[in-house]
């Protein structure tokens, strides 16, 4: 089942400008628009939150739009920056995402995630993760994910708030309710349809297609199809001239397992012979499957470091070719490198003394490619005392920062995600207690050993400066060896509530 997703960037045009101006920008809460010429007179092409708040539309005649919002800054369109950043935007868009990515001008790009979505956490923390992250760098931005790249393209602009899952198989439903301007129409189409007493799209759908077709032409019926479903959409992906590709075309389709992987081998040979010649290594290949229907499959292999290994690259995009769906035949395979890095030859010197570095990296890279690179990761230290603070996630192949753990108290094997409350009878303030409570059961403690005393970090924020816990390590009467600490020097409430709490279980 395909799965596109439509990203929607509601003030393209203002976010862009804003971005491209840096300090000269206007303030964020400053109505802001974009004039443009259309026939004969000026008027808004496009407007930012403020200005829409404030009453402005696209369409509206620019000395009409000064004279209702004082204080307005104006500035001239740019479409065709506008469309080249877009594209841009797909090209970085194909490099983190997914091989199928392409400009939706003018406020908006298409990505064929058929397969990918695992690599991202799931549909959801994908979208949301696309939202979040062009948010971050000052660009509104909406997103939805459907069977289909109409209805994804409805979904965003219509129902995404910010983001929207329209469930396989239920996009049908979902674009009956939407407006009929949801379906990608000329405007003269869309007020024809108003005039008549449309609404929805569903509507529209449920009429007989011959007298529409007749009155509006064939487009009003070919969009229809195409956000149900019934007519493929396909999607041309975005390429630039500085990616390195290499490319097979068929005389007779193919479609068995066997032959594509033997092509693969091939295409990958090809790539390994190019990147060998300009001293890279890959780190992210899309092998691009285009079928005699006009529509893509895409295998997408990524790896930890740069890799020019063909027989390693091969098993890569091999492993997953169960997953390809020839349909009719497949008569184009194009594989990419859509993300290269140095590579340098390194010289290998025998030694009888000593051990070879172990090379964990194909582990990894076979790992990543089924469940997702963000799902691996290692811990390394960070310089804090405070233990929450004293650790990241880095890439499984990340260089040591130099920093290490501090050795002279030992830490738990587990560190809850959060300090749990336990009840607790101590004997005095600056002693371990005797029992403690947690999570309903009630253990007796056998010995401890502590205080650690770990302050506060006064830099961070002001409530640490006087703020202290105090760490015991503590067994019960079963063996198991806890780490809790009371927050608070015991005697003095300014540094703390003086609670007890669980933090880590050793062994």
């Amino acid at each position: 089942m395909p799965r596109v997703v439509s990203l929607f960037l509601p003030t393209w045009s203002t976010d862009r400008l804003r971005r491209k101006l840096g300090d000269a920008a206007p303030p964020p809460e400053t109505p802001f628009v974009l004039i443009g010429r259309q026939q004969r007179r000026r008027s808004v092409v496009a407007v930012d939150s403020a200005a829409f708040a404030a009453g402005l539309r696209v369409g509206m005649p620019a000395s009409k739009a000064q004279a209702r919002v004082s204080g307005l800054v104006v500035m001239d369109a740019d479409p065709a920056a506008d469309v080249e950043a877009l594209e841009r935007l797909a090209l970085w868009a194909l490099q983190r995402y997914a091989p199928i990515v392409a400009a939706d001008p003018p406020d908006g790009l298409v990505i064929d995630t058929t397969g990918a979505d695992h690599l991202h956490g799931g549909e959801e923390l994908m979208l949301s993760g696309m939202v979040n992250r062009f948010c971050h760098s000052g660009i509104a931005a909406r997103a939805a994910v459907a069977d289909t790249w109409g209805a994804a393209h409805a979904g965003a602009r219509f129902r995404a708030n910010p983001t929207l899952v329209i469930p396989p198989g239920r996009h049908v439903d979902v674009l009956h309710r939407l407006p009929i301007t949801a379906l990608r129409l000329d405007s003269a189409v869309t007020d024809g349809l108003r005039a008549l007493g449309f609404d929805t799209v569903g509507e529209v759908a449920s009429q007989p297609r011959a007298p529409l077709a007749l009155r509006f032409g064939p487009e009003l019926g070919r969009r229809i199809d195409q956000a149900m479903g019934r007519v493929a959409e396909p999607i041309d992906p975005m390429r630039t001239p500085d990616l390195i590709e290499v490319r097979r075309a068929f005389g007779e389709p193919i479609g068995a397992a066997e032959t594509i992987s033997r092509y693969t081998a091939r295409l990958v040979d090809q790539l390994c012979h190019v990147l060998e010649e300009k001293g890279l290594g890959v780190r992210r290949l899309d092998l691009l499957f285009h079928r005699v229907d006009n529509t893509y499959q895409a295998i997408r292999a990524g790896t930890a470091r740069p890799v020019r290994d063909g027989r390693r690259l091969t098993r890569l995009l091999t492993d997953r070719i169960e997953t390809i769906d020839p349909g009719f035949g497949i008569e184009i395979m194009s594989l990419t490198a859509s993300h290269a890095e140095p590579l340098m030859a390194r010289q290998v010197i025998s030694s009888l003394v000593e051990e070879p570095e172990a090379d964990v990296s194909d582990l990894i890279d076979t790992l990543g490619n089924r469940i997702g690179e963000r799902r691996l990761y290692r811990v390394a230290p960070v310089a804090s005392d405070v233990p929450e603070r004293s650790f990241m996630r880095v890439a499984p192949m990340s260089p040591d920062n130099g920093e290490n753990w501090p050795d002279h108290w030992p830490r738990p094997a587990r560190l809850l995600a959060r300090p749990e409350p336990i009840e607790t009878m101590a004997l005095l303030p600056d002693h371990p207690p005797v029992s403690f409570t947690w999570r309903g059961v009630r253990r007796r403690v056998r010995r401890a050993d502590g205080p650690e005393r770990v302050f506060g970090e006064w830099w961070k924020r002001d409530a640490e400066l006087v703020a202290v816990r105090d760490y015991f390590q503590v067994e019960d009467d079963a063996g198991e060896h806890y780490w809790i600490f009371r927050a608070g020097d015991g005697e003095h409430s300014e540094t703390g509530s003086q609670k007890w709490f669980l933090h880590g279980i050793f062994g």
